[in-house]
């Protein structure tokens, strides 16, 4: 399993960190870019401005941010930046970086937790992060997370 870390872009960067990725859309506020330390800005990992606007970190609502943001990380563009955080994660340690006090309720959260998933041998032939497989053809949900309301799977 990769050695995937999740903490806030503004702690000091440690040895332990790896590679350093930022996984927010817009740039933390008064942080320089050479303080970060980064080794990659992961924008297309991020939830989109209408998700992340909408959750507004409220955790009685970070069930549902969980659902809708592993939606939009099914996007082709969202697969491909999934593939190129999985081949980092492959030559080491990753640590991702979110501006968020919570971090225990942030896309980075999410977004560790479906990179320390093994790959199913049946994925080896095609995109890395491929998710189709796994989302409901009648509501467009992906499967493990529940099925929408009104779906004939459900």
């Amino acid at each position: 399993m990769p050695e995937i870390r999740v903490r806030r872009v503004y702690d000091a960067p440690s040895p332990a960190d790896g590679a350093r990725v930022l996984v927010d859309r817009i740039w933390p506020r008064g942080l320089r870019k050479d303080a970060a330390h980064l080794t990659e800005w992961a924008k297309d990992a991020a939830p989109s401005t209408e998700l992340r606007k909408w959750y507004g970190h409220d955790p009685e609502k970070f069930s549902e941010f969980r659902r809708r943001y592993l939606d939009e990380l099914s996007g082709r563009v969202q697969r491909a930046e999934l593939g190129k955080l999985r081949a980092l994660a492959a030559t080491g340690p990753v640590t991702l970086l979110t501006a968020t006090r919570a971090v225990d309720i942030s896309q980075a959260t999410v977004l560790a937790q479906v990179l320390r998933q093994p790959i199913e041998p049946a994925e080896t032939g095609g995109d890395a992060a491929c998710w189709a497989h796994q989302v409901c053809p009648d509501c467009g949900a992906i499967e493990a997370e529940g099925h929408r309301a009104g779906c004939a799977q459900a």
